[in-house]
């Protein structure tokens, strides 16, 4: 196997992980309103611990105490700044701004999605309880727990590299190519609209092929430069990332209605 010396040959070398993805036999079972739900109360979890993973990143990459002072590649400063007002302010549909997640909330409000569990998680968290026993205490789907037991392994590591290559190759890279079979034919179900759900799924799709993707590799590669360690490093956690979404996937899959027999 060749050495990973930059984003390039990151990618080709996490390649079988992500053909598993971008093929995985999930996509097609979302056929119905009952699938299409059962798939957002488990994914909401990946959406959420999402915008912790960016928040790491920018923590470790900009300075976001008092008193300020300079920290960091300015490059990658502006880089990280930028992803996070589209990811945590974005417009809104119909005005306003709004964060991802709570788009997605909405989201699944529309498409009678229940909600309440991943909101009881959110505000365990917010009142102090620590992520793993939040997830416990709400009983959070077992493969999404995993999920999001697996983000918050790799940010307790402490290591820009590892943090860097699961959000740019486990999120921001390969999201484009797994939306876009998520979204393909997905307006309505049953009659009822998912519009938000497609919004949600196009401005991903969008955001992240067109500007967020590129800007994240750039990111990665600023940060590993021409260390082979800083690139082991992140080539290892970019696989443990895809892998981590594979299980989640698979878990989602397994959670789905059993399909009628016609």
């Amino acid at each position: 196997m060749n050495a990973v010396r930059d984003f390039e040959s990151l990618r080709a070398a996490l390649r079988p992980e992500r053909a598993v993805l971008v093929e995985h036999p999930l996509y097609a079972r979302l056929a119905g309103l009952g699938e299409v739900r059962t798939f957002m109360e488990h994914h909401v979890f990946a959406v959420w611990d999402f915008m912790s993973l960016l928040k790491g990143l920018q923590r470790e990459l900009t300075c976001v105490t008092t008193p300020w002072v300079p920290r960091g590649d300015s490059t990658a400063r502006r880089l990280i700044n930028e992803i996070v007002v589209g990811e945590e302010s974005d417009d809104a549909p119909g005005g306003g701004y709004t964060s991802h997640f709570e788009l997605y909330l909405a989201a699944m409000q529309q498409a009678g999605a229940r909600s309440a569990g991943i909101e009881a998680f959110v505000e365990r968290v917010k009142s102090g309880v620590s992520v793993s026993e939040a997830l416990a205490q709400t009983r959070a789907p077992r493969g999404s727990a995993q999920f999001v037991e697996s983000t918050f392994a790799v940010l307790a590591t402490g290591s820009l590299p590892r943090i860097a290559a699961a959000f740019t190759l486990g999120r921001e890279e390969i999201i484009p190519d797994m939306f876009l079979r998520v979204v393909r034919d997905l307006s309505t179900h049953d009659g009822r609209p998912l519009t938000l759900l497609v919004d949600y799924l196009e401005r991903h799709i969008h955001l992240d092929g067109e500007r967020h993707g590129p800007m994240s590799a750039r990111m990665l590669e600023s940060i590993c430069g021409a260390d082979p360690r800083a690139w082991e490093a992140a080539l290892e956690s970019a696989r443990t990332a895809l892998l981590a979404r594979r299980a989640l996937w698979d878990s989602i899959l397994a959670a789905l209605p059993t399909p009628q027999p016609a």
